[in-house]
């Protein structure tokens, strides 16, 4: 209750505006993957096949900008199916890829329990700064957080539907678990060191090219659909709002039918049309500006982790439990509470230190 509920609600917007901007990233890069794939197949493998990310960035915006005109593009149950096989697919061709490389053999690969090299692959500062942002990276994965608030939210207090949605929850989060942990250990297995941040766009796989290309093809189908899952509750929160504030106002409720050839009948509103077009355009800009991927997912992850992950969780249990002060529990779960706020702190340093170097080199225009 009072500013908690309301810090509560502020970090998980915060954390669906970043999703926006990092799904926009992730989705131009693997656009622009595919470019790079078709004509490194065609010119090989040492061709200059480099690729401006602006141009393709603006694509995917410019999409997404039709798409937020949908009304209720949230209420259509089929985006949770296609998520749900775009992930299984490419995470499953990411995996296969690797392991063929693996039993491939015949690479001499660089490896060890604590990474790469000081010295050889990078300077003792940079091992330190990669390490704090890889903690980001890692927190990114608890992205499910913020879901389990919407779903919760939505339950009802009868004991079957609480009891189906927990063990649908924890299957979803097994299965997700696993495979970012196969993702992780296959991929450190199959190129070492050398290990790109990202399997289908960082170019460990050449070949079979038109199986990159669709394994970049499922990224891109999910993150279009993901983009607006994530986006409409900010446009719900701003136009209820506007309602709210102007309720008399035609700008803010009146709509207009609009009839599209072989469509059907789009109901169009001012504020609607204005607002999403203004919020996809700054989340495009801001893909554009910060391209740079792991330092990118790296701060979203950091930031939203110890808020939602942790310390709210961890502070509605220790009240709806009433533990008492100082007991064992309470210190072990405020010890744990310290340890995760130091994780994003040095997370989010890290990160944002990533941003800053990769700009001091970076044009992008």
């Amino acid at each position: 209750g009072g500013y908690q509920h309301k810090l509560c609600g502020l970090s998980q917007y915060t954390n669906l505006v970043g999703c926006t901007i990092g799904y926009t990233l992730t989705a131009s890069i693997s656009i622009v993957a595919i470019k790079k794939s078709n004509c490194f197949h065609k010119y090989g493998h040492e061709a200059d096949c480099n690729t401006a990310n602006y141009p393709y960035t603006a694509i995917f915006g410019s999409f997404q900008l039709f798409l937020s005109q949908i009304p209720d593009f949230h209420e259509l149950s089929w985006l949770s199916i296609v998520a749900a096989v775009m992930s299984f697919g490419y995470a499953s061709i990411g995996i296969g890829l690797s392991i063929a490389k693996i039993a491939e053999g015949g690479h001499h690969l660089e490896t060890g329990l604590t990474g790469v090299v000081v010295g050889v692959d990078v300077t003792g500062s940079n091992k330190i700064w990669n390490t704090f942002q890889a903690l980001g990276n890692i927190a990114f994965a608890y992205a499910f957080s913020m879901v389990i608030l919407e779903i919760q939210d939505t339950l009802k207090s009868s004991p079957p539907e609480n009891k189906a949605m927990k063990k649908a929850s924890l299957v979803g989060i097994l299965v997700t678990t696993f495979f970012y942990a196969l993702c992780g250990l296959v991929g450190y297995a199959a190129f070492g060191n050398k290990a790109p941040g990202n399997f289908l766009t960082g170019f460990g796989f050449y070949e079979p090219f038109w199986l990159v290309d669709i394994g970049n093809l499922f990224i891109i189908i999910h993150l279009a659909g993901a983009y607006q899952v994530f986006a409409q509750p900010v446009f719900s929160l701003v136009e209820n709002w506007g309602i709210k504030k102007w309720p008399q106002s035609k700008l803010m409720i009146k709509e207009y039918n609009i009839r599209i050839p072989l469509v059907g009948i789009w109901r169009m509103n001012i504020f609607r049309l204005i607002w999403r077009t203004i919020y996809v355009m700054i989340t495009t800009l801001m893909a554009i500006i910060f391209p740079f991927f792991n330092s990118v997912v790296g701060l979203l992850g950091a930031i939203t982790f110890f808020p939602l992950t942790v310390y709210f969780p961890t502070e509605m249990y220790l009240t709806r439990a009433k533990v008492p002060k100082y007991s064992s529990i309470w210190i072990g779960i405020k010890l744990l509470s310290v340890f995760c706020l130091i994780v994003t702190l040095v997370a989010t340093v890290a990160s944002v230190q990533g941003i800053i170097a990769e700009l001091m080199i970076y044009k992008p225009f």
